[in-house]
């Protein structure tokens, strides 16, 4: 399944939204309307976003907001819905381009576009892709982390013929939460993130998939 198949089937199905865009002018709407909630959310953080924010930013009124939103949780589900599939799609080229030699290069690749997000996608540093709005999925629901680990997973199977299983899945998704947290807390004081962070995700997430792989420069 392609990276926005998986998106749209794990994030956007879930959404609220009033009116699917069915035609481009909505289409681009919705997508202003979106943009003005990452840059404010870049200035305030999500906690303080407001559906009124929102229109003002987008230059729109309160009730074009509504007609695609029911409340200010409908607008973030959708933004890091966005950021998911914008993620999943860079990740899923990185991790099966050919340049990389083993599956290390390939998973640092995928951190890279991991960083790049948070220097560069409006209203990334503060949503990422939405978990951090949604920690109690329901029962047997992929979290946001959980579809980027199945993601780089299949690309590294198809790639590098990795083992695919619940363990693998598992290790997957752990290394994603564990270089998600280390990335926010990076990015948390600075745009350009702190290095001794973002070098210790690297490390950190490199000998937990080690561990399950096998470190493949040592054959």
């Amino acid at each position: 399944m392609s990276a926005s198949a998986l998106a749209e089937e794990t994030a956007l199905g879930n959404l609220s939204l009033r009116n699917e865009p069915v035609q481009a002018r909505s289409a681009a709407r919705l997508a202003g309307l979106l943009d003005a909630a990452a840059a404010v959310i870049d200035e305030l953080g999500y906690e303080r976003l407001t559906t009124a924010m929102v229109a003002e930013r987008a230059g729109a009124s309160i009730g074009t907001v509504y007609r695609y939103f029911p409340d200010r949780i409908a607008v973030l589900q959708a933004l890091g819905a966005r950021n998911l599939d914008r993620v999943l799609s860079k990740v899923t080229e990185e991790v099966t381009d050919a340049r990389h030699e083993n599956w290390i290069d390939a998973v640092n690749a995928a951190f890279s576009v991991l960083e790049d997000a948070f220097r560069s996608e409006p209203g990334f540093r503060s949503l990422r892709v939405g978990d951090v709005i949604d920690l109690r999925p329901a029962p047997n629901e992929k979290t946001y982390n959980s579809v980027v680990g199945d993601s780089i997973l299949a690309g590294l199977v198809t790639r590098f013929e990795l083992a695919d299983d619940d363990e693998s899945r598992f290790v997957l998704e752990a290394a994603v939460e564990l270089s998600d947290g280390l990335a926010a807390r990076a990015f948390s004081r600075t745009a350009e993130g702190d290095s001794r962070f973002l070098d210790l995700a690297r490390t950190s997430v490199e000998s937990l998939l080690s561990a399950r792989f096998g470190d493949p420069r040592s054959k």
